[in-house]
């Protein structure tokens, strides 16, 4: 299962469980070295509470890779401001 780190509240991390549609605060000290947001976690549910196994980093290279196509073709597809350039 996998999890993202959507944000920081203070010194708590949250992160979303989508199977589960659970969300899991932790510590920001209980993360992997290298956390930031939308880190994609691969993650264990264990007697009903979730644990962090390690980040995934083949998910989190994918997830980039589909963000940059998807801009590659909003930016193929504009046809520039409407707005005048002084």
């Amino acid at each position: 299962m996998k999890g993202v780190l959507d944000r920081f509240e203070g010194n708590q991390a949250v992160i979303l469980i989508e199977e589960d549609k659970a969300e899991l605060v932790v510590a920001k000290e209980e993360l992997p070295e290298g956390s930031d947001i939308n880190t994609v976690f691969k993650m264990e549910k264990q007697d009903g509470s979730y644990k962090i196994v390690e980040i995934d980093h083949e998910a989190e290279k994918e997830a980039k890779e589909t963000t940059a196509d998807l801009l590659a073709k909003l930016r193929a597809k504009s046809n520039g401001s409407k707005f005048k350039k002084d």
